[in-house]
Formats: C-alpha cells, sequence, structure tokens
C-alpha cells in the first residue's frame, strides 16, 4: 500500500499544521529557558564590563599608593640662566638654592708639537711635484684662481713648477712665486702691491697653499704647507720622524694600543685610541700639523702615555719636551654663599653639594637661584585619575541596577536583580568617605584634600581646587600618608574591597563567582533545552507517524467503497 504524507491529502485534515502548533506549544518550557540564558548573557556582559572598570579603578588606586608619587620633585631655574639645566630626585628636599658658579670645569688636554709632517719638497726646487700629489691639508682642486685681475688656469697634472712658471706668465712678469724647503712655504712677489682671488674663481689653489691677502706685495703662505697623508700606511704618511717599521706598540693612560706601521694609518690609529677604554678622543689638526690628544671627562687630571715598542708616539710628537698638556680646570661654586665647592664635572651632583637627589649641569658661569618644589602636576593628575575612575564605576553600577516606571511600565535594567553589585557600590562609597585612623599628619580623610561627593549623586568631586593646591605643595608627606599608609591607609583599605570585588593576582573576586554561576547556570538550561528538544523530535515523529496511518487507513476505506460502489452499480445494469 502507498504511503500518504502530504499532510490532508486523503482525509483533509491539514495535520502537518496541527502538529507544528503542537510542538511549539509543547516547547514553551524551552523558550523560557532560552530567554533566561540570553538574560544571563547580559547579565555576563555587563558584569564583564564593571570588572574591566574595577582593574581600571584598581590601576588608579595603585599609582596612588605609590610613595614615589608624593615624592615626586620639580626644579626650576629662572630663564636668564639658559646654559644650566636641573634634574631632581623622588624626596628631594624643597625649597629655593643660590648657586654661584664661578668656574666651569674643563678637560685636560695634550697637544704635540706642531709641524710633524714633512714639507712639501726638501729642496726649493718643485718641478717633480704634481699638484695632485702634494701632501696639503686640502688637496687642491683643477679650475682658475685669480692675482691682481689675471686668470691662471690649473690642472691636477701640473708641477707645482708649472703654476709658479704659468703665474709669471699671465701676470708679465710682474709677479714670481716661490717654494722655501727651510719654512716650508710658498712667497709670492709682485711688483705693486698683490690682490689675491677673484669671485668666480673655480680652483681652491690660494687656499690650498694657505696664500691670504695681506695689503703688501709679499704674501707667503700663513703656516707650514706640509700635512699628514691621514690614509696612507704609517711608513708612507709623510711623517717628518719616520716610524720604525713593523709591528709596535704604546700606552696611554695605561691602555696598551697595538699598531703596524706598514697596514695601519694615522687616521686608524687615532680612531683606535679614542675607541680605547683609554678615556680620551684623539685628533689630528691640519691647521697646526699636530696631535691632539682630550680627556674625555672633565677636571684637572692628566694624560700619561709612552712608546712601548716602536717610536709612533714620538713621530708624532706626542712625548717630544715640546708638546703641551693643558690641565683641565675643575669646577668651582658656591651654594647659599657657603664655602667654595669643587666638581670635577660641569654637572654638579649631590657628592660635590651634598643635596639628595639635584644634580645641576652648568655650561657657563653665573649666579641662579634654583627652586625645588612638590611636583604637585604629577599628584593632582594620579587624584584625578584615580576620581575618574571611581565615579565611572559608580556611574555604571547605578545605571546597570536601576529600575525606572513610566506610564505605568515598569522597567528593570540588566544587574537589577542581582542586589550584590548594588552592595558594592555601597561599600566603595563608604569607603571613600570615611575617615583613616591612626594618621598623626592633618590629613585623614578625602574631604581634607577638598574632595566630597556631588550633592545627591555617587559622584566625587575635587570641590575645593584651593585646599587640594595647598595640601599638595605644603603637606605632600601628610597627603603620603594618608594614602600610601600600609594596611590602614586610605589606598590599602580600598584595595582590600576592590579586590574582593574584582579579584586580584591571588585571589578570585566576587564578579567571578557571579560569572562562574551564570556560566554553571546556563551549561544547566543548555541541558534541559537538549532534553526537551530531544522528546519534542520524538513527539513529532510520533504524531506524524500517527497521522500517516490515518491518511492510508483512509485510503484504504475509500478504496473499499470504490470497488463496491462499481460492483453494485455493475449489477443495477445488469
Amino acid at each position: 500500500m502507498a504511503t500518504n504524507q502530504l499532510s490532508g491529502l486523503v482525509s483533509g485534515f491539514d495535520w502537518k499544521t496541527f502538529i507544528d502548533s503542537t510542538i511549539e506549544y509543547s516547547r514553551v518550557p524551552a523558550t523560557r529557558m532560552e530567554a533566561e540564558k540570553t538574560a544571563n548573557n547580559r547579565k555576563s556582559t555587563a558584569l564583564a564590563t564593571l570588572d574591566g572598570k574595577m582593574v581600571v579603578l584598581q590601576s588608579a588606586l595603585a599609582s596612588l599608593q605609590s610613595n614615589a608619587v608624593f615624592s615626586a620633585r620639580t626644579a626650576t631655574l629662572p630663564s636668564t640662566a639658559s646654559e644650566w639645566t636641573a634634574s631632581v630626585g623622588a624626596g628631594t628636599a624643597t625649597g629655593s638654592y643660590d648657586i654661584d658658579v664661578t668656574r666651569i670645569a674643563t678637560a685636560s688636554r695634550l697637544k704635540s708639537t706642531p709641524d710633524i709632517a714633512l714639507g712639501l719638497s726638501a729642496t726649493n726646487d718643485v718641478s717633480g711635484l704634481t699638484l695632485a700629489t702634494l701632501p696639503l691639508a686640502a688637496p687642491v682642486t683643477a679650475g682658475t684662481f685669480t692675482i691682481n685681475g689675471h686668470r691662471i688656469a690649473v690642472t691636477l697634472d701640473d708641477s707645482l713648477e708649472d703654476v709658479f712658471t704659468r703665474i709669471s706668465d699671465t701676470t708679465g712678469g710682474a709677479v714670481t712665486a716661490a717654494y722655501d724647503a727651510v719654512t716650508d712655504k710658498v712667497t709670492l712677489t709682485g711688483s705693486d702691491s698683490l690682490v689675491l682671488g677673484a669671485g668666480n674663481d673655480s680652483s681652491n689653489f690660494l687656499s690650498a697653499l694657505r696664500l691670504a691677502n695681506n695689503g703688501t706685495n709679499a704674501i707667503s703662505s700663513h703656516a707650514a704647507l706640509g700635512s699628514l697623508t691621514l690614509s696612507s700606511p704609517l711608513a708612507s704618511s709623510n711623517l717628518r720622524t719616520a716610524v720604525v717599521a713593523g709591528a709596535g706598540s704604546f700606552s696611554i693612560n695605561g691602555v696598551t694600543i697595538d699598531y703596524d706601521a706598514g697596514t695601519d694609518s694615522v687616521k686608524s690609529v687615532l680612531a683606535r685610541i679614542t675607541a680605547s677604554t683609554a678615556g680620551v678622543t684623539a685628533t689630528y689638526d691640519s691647521a697646526s700639523d699636530r696631535v691632539i690628544l682630550a680627556n674625555k671627562t672633565t677636571g684637572d687630571t692628566g694624560i700619561f702615555l709612552s712608546d712601548d715598542t716602536g717610536n709612533l708616539l714620538s713621530a708624532l710628537g706626542l712625548t717630544d719636551p715640546g708638546a703641551d698638556l693643558a690641565r683641565g680646570d675643575n669646577a668651582l661654586y658656591t651654594l647659599d654663599n657657603g664655602p667654595t665647592l669643587i666638581s670635577a664635572s660641569n654637572t654638579l651632583a649631590s657628592t660635590s653639594h651634598g643635596i639628595d637627589g639635584l644634580a645641576l649641569t652648568v655650561g657657563e658661569t653665573g649666579a641662579h637661584t634654583l627652586t625645588v618644589a612638590s611636583d604637585t602636576t604629577a599628584m593632582k593628575g594620579k587624584i584625578e585619575a584615580f576620581i575618574s575612575a571611581f565615579n565611572d564605576v559608580q556611574l555604571f553600577i547605578e545605571e546597570q541596577t536601576k529600575i525606572t516606571s513610566a506610564n505605568g511600565k515598569v522597567t528593570t535594567a540588566t544587574l537589577a536583580s542581582t542586589r550584590e553589585v548594588e552592595a558594592w557600590a555601597q561599600t566603595l562609597r563608604r569607603q571613600a568617605f570615611s575617615a583613616v585612623d591612626g594618621l598623626s599628619g592633618t590629613i585623614n580623610r578625602l574631604e581634607n584634600l577638598g574632595i566630597d561627593f556631588t550633592s545627591d549623586t555617587a559622584q566625587l568631586a575635587i570641590k575645593s581646587p584651593d585646599t587640594l593646591a595647598s595640601a599638595l605643595a605644603n603637606r605632600p608627606d601628610d597627603v603620603a600618608a594618608f594614602f600610601t599608609t600600609a594596611s590602614t591607609g586610605f589606598g590599602a583599605r580600598l584595595k582590600s574591597s576592590l579586590d574582593a570585588i574584582a579579584g586580584s593576582d591571588f585571589q578570585k573576586g566576587y564578579i567571578d563567582e557571579h560569572q562562574a554561576r551564570l556560566t554553571a547556570s546556563n551549561k544547566s538550561l543548555d541541558d534541559q533545552i537538549a532534553a526537551i528538544e530531544r522528546q519534542l523530535e520524538q513527539q513529532r515523529d510520533l504524531l506524524t507517524a500517527s497521522f500517516i496511518a490515518m491518511e492510508n487507513a483512509q485510503q484504504g476505506y475509500n478504496n473499499m467503497q470504490t470497488q463496491l460502489t462499481k460492483a453494485f452499480f455493475s449489477d443495477t445494469k445488469k
């Protein structure tokens, strides 16, 4: 027999709609459970948001419990002390300090003897010296230069003698040039006063040879011309005293530095000195043709050096009797018109003046007044952050627990049925409002700082800014004691309540417990809903099978009736 699954095909009764209605009616308990789950989820979300706001409040309170907040200091100098800077540490004694610096500290400097390089030539004959290879401090560039209005062209392939000849030829013999090997200088001699250079010169020949106008008809190089070739190996660096070949070493302030005359250059050795732990910088002064060592620190200290093997320091003129050691100066100053104090550094530290945490860096002499005060801006900022976080928690709880009525309709907020939440807010307000016992200072409650609740609200506010400013500026220790006293202070007391509500690194809080109960409730509801859905499926299957059987039976009856009708109708006709 065919199975009839089309609703009412035979019977005319829409039994599928009937089953859907029956099942939907039977699902009412599950629907209520779904609504309960939705409410639980809203509560869980609200509690999670509250927990986040509690964490912000815990953080703001922790900042207030830090001694560093109330021991922070500022240092102020007058605008005229443009070359002075000051820094202060936590707890530096507040007050004004009159400081008179009569001498700033300088570093010791050791200058080698000048003219450590060979001259341009051992003789006055410079016909074999090309401009490209002259050992000058600044290399010559090709182009033109001007003498008495005459333009002289040079190329780097020219010898120095070629240029001298060209000067004479171009000026018609009115100007001659010569090199003196003894003085290592070039001299220009004219029949009249000499005027060197023009605005459109393209060669630096005159400046490279250290020739400058002097208003006469005879101009000589203002300094010896020979210079070191800094990047060439030491053995060929144009030193007047040849460096002993091979490996060598020397010591500066007890630090040994090695070199090789065949591979190291003056430049690399000076860089090695500066990078070492000898505590000096090493440079080459091409203007005076000498090496200069300078201590990296200021103060009246020496520079000690010696050649260990080889003779590099001697060749550089650093160990020559003519080398000049200019010892540095210590800074000299007075504090509040007291005795003269000494500092090797221009940073006047507490080890020199005795004021803990104060460091004053001076770049020039002079007398100025330094003012050290409590950092009231930082303190106030921390207090304002706490008030903001506290108010945010109170406002959120108020919004989430309120019950309103309008036009006869009562509306409850998400956490209105969770009475503990409102109790948490009350606990925090009570802790914030009450006094702190056992303090010896003048501040034992927020009201002493000009802080109180705004009328008819749960919101804290700085109601007297002047009171707060005065307390922070004049009684920072009392403010610190109020907020930071261990176990009994405002911060410790409120922290205990916050940790109980929101939890801490060491414990779970009430919010965690509520979240856990909501999670467990939803799990139980899910299980119950699943069981109901299974029962409803079974009921649907049973009803569907029953109605299909009814349809099949109805169809059988209909078929039988048709057969009987045909049979009787046929017999009647016969």
